[in-house]
């Protein structure tokens, strides 16, 4: 008898049976929503829409999720000869879902108003929790630079948007957050909302972080 065969095929049945045991990984290939698990690490200095897209395309690429185009959630102002541009025209129809698989809106009308996103289901494009009000540090201010509806800030208001993602300093401007958690420091409206719950001090890091933030993003897929 050969002996060395022979355990080599009981050693292979043992591993596969083993490995049939294992919960399989989540399919991020089938996710279409997630909160990115860091910023870029400018501020708000995104390098634009383009330089949100593409972090968001990056981050998917790195978990298998790249075969789709994804496009950050963030409006742009009218502001310096530039076209306002809404958030919730630029990511596509739904429906959504998160790494887990969990439906977060079917299409952008449900989005707006009846988002799933919250503390459970606002995760990462790993799949994991993202940090929230009563965690160290709590990180659940998300760039949007939108309105409660997700339409950009008219002509004639306050800068909301980091010079539409191109500033980093704290000279007067600033951006819009939302709470994913849809935890505030007030019971009102804005600061329940997904899309916008208050506006940062500056567009530094440390300012973005003053406040609860860590330039994190909304990531959706567009197709």
């Amino acid at each position: 008898m050969n002996y060395k065969k022979t355990s080599l095929t009981i050693l292979g049945a043992a591993l596969a049976v083993l490995g049939a045991a294992v919960p399989a990984p989540a399919q991020q290939s089938n996710m279409t929503f997630f909160i990115t698990s860091a910023g870029p690490g400018n501020g708000g200095d995104l390098g634009g829409l383009a330089g949100a897209d593409a972090h968001c395309q990056k981050l998917a690429e790195a978990v298998g999720a790249g075969a789709k185009t994804w496009r950050a959630f963030l409006s742009l102002s009218p502001i310096d000869g530039a076209k306002a541009v809404n958030a919730r025209d630029r990511i596509g129809k739904g429906p959504w879902q998160n790494a887990k698989g969990v439906v977060i809106a079917k299409d952008v009308d449900d989005l707006i108003k009846n988002a799933n996103i919250n503390k459970e289901t606002g995760l990462s494009e790993k799949g994991d929790i993202t940090k929230g009000r009563g965690d160290t540090p709590n990180e659940h201010d998300i760039l949007t630079g939108s309105q409660m509806d997700g339409t950009a800030y008219p002509a004639g208001d306050k800068d909301q948007t980091c010079g539409n993602w191109t500033k980093s300093g704290d000279d007067g401007t600033g951006a819009r957050v939302a709470h994913f958690d849809r935890i505030g420091i007030a019971d009102t409206p804005e600061q329940k909302s997904w899309a916008s719950s208050h506006t940062t001090p500056g567009c530094s890091m440390a300012s973005l972080r003053k406040v609860g933030g860590a330039g994190l993003l909304y990531c959706f897929a567009a197709n």
